[in-house]
């Protein structure tokens, strides 16, 4: 079963090292903090729906909803205490690590690369990624889409500082960008989606044949020791709303839109470039994620090299088996 395959991979930390840590498995929390961006259809498809909470009450969980704008802000909150797990895309992980947060993978969802891209407007000039060179690109510092215009100017020949990075988060970028202040903008769905349809923008280039756009789970570490009961509900609720949306579309498109304040359209077209369903990380997903890292080290993107493995549970069998 996939959650006995999750709980082999955590087992490591679930060993409590210290008596505090033994009685702390028996325990159940009162309240499950939750980071979420509304972006994240699928958590949001959870929040409306009340799915978790109903599942939780059996152990006497409930269950607060955080808010962040974007993935960076949500590590943050993960590090400071605010919440107690959040889902991001695959840079504020590898930020944060270098930061010295403290949290553990404990699981992803499947590659999404048609929901990020680098778009610029209707009626711009450039019509290819080599022609960025020189001009100002809009991107939220330390996102999923820091990676993806890394690899596109790669692909087209640029260096990265080739071109002028203005670091925006999603709404300050579009509002940039529609009024010409930045050349282009790298973004991910349903931001995406959006300025597709109500503002024509014209996309360059999205992650296809570039990356593969991970989304992942994080739990503050003492909390991914002390609480496999509850991270073990939360991902058989999100496989069982994952189905539910993969199986009509347009009808949790329709729940979701008023909550993104989208048009149905826009959050339909978002939804159909995700896959969704949480896993177990694996050693393949897991390299892909060192890679990253190792990337932004090299373009001095993060101050310092970071082991991807020492934030994962079970990190010493993922290593071994990655080599």
């Amino acid at each position: 079963m996939l959650f006995r395959s999750l709980l082999r991979w955590t087992a490591p930390l679930l060993v409590a090292a210290v008596s505090f840590h033994a009685s702390a498995q028996g325990t159940l929390p009162g309240t499950l903090r939750i980071g979420f961006q509304k972006s994240a259809s699928l958590l949001t498809l959870q929040k409306s729906t009340g799915s978790l909470e109903k599942r939780l009450a059996p152990l006497g969980v409930a269950v607060k909803w955080v808010e962040f704008p974007a993935g960076p802000q949500l590590l943050e909150g993960l590090n400071v205490g605010a919440v107690d797990v959040g889902f991001v895309g695959e840079a504020p992980p590898i930020f944060a690590q270098a930061a010295g947060a403290s949290f553990v993978y404990i699981g992803f969802d499947p590659a999404a690369p048609q929901a990020e891209a680098i778009v610029v407007p209707k009626d711009s000039p450039i019509k290819s990624v080599a022609e960025l060179k020189g001009k100002k690109v809009a991107l939220n510092k330390g996102s999923n889409v820091h990676y993806l215009l890394v690899k596109a100017l790669e692909k087209a020949g640029l260096k990265y500082t080739d071109i002028q990075p203005v670091f925006l988060p999603p709404a300050d970028a579009r509002a940039a960008f529609e009024r010409g202040a930045v050349d282009a903008w790298v973004i991910w769905d349903p931001f995406l989606a959006a300025v597709e349809q109500q503002s024509g923008a014209r996309l360059l280039q999205d992650g296809r044949s570039l990356v593969n756009n991970y989304s992942y789970y994080l739990a503050e570490r003492g909390y991914a020791q002390s609480q496999p009961k509850v991270i073990q509900a939360l991902f058989e609720d999100t496989q069982a709303q994952a189905s539910t949306l993969k199986g009509n579309i347009k009808a949790a498109a329709a729940v979701i839109a008023p909550l993104q304040s989208l048009s149905t359209e826009v959050v339909e077209l978002a939804l159909t470039r995700y896959q969704f369903g949480v896993k177990p990380l694996t050693p393949a997903v897991a390299a892909e994620q060192q890679k990253i890292a190792d990337t932004f080290h090299a373009l001095g993107l993060i101050p310092k090299p970071i082991r991807v493995a020492d934030a994962l549970p079970g990190a010493a069998k993922l290593a071994d088996a990655a080599k």
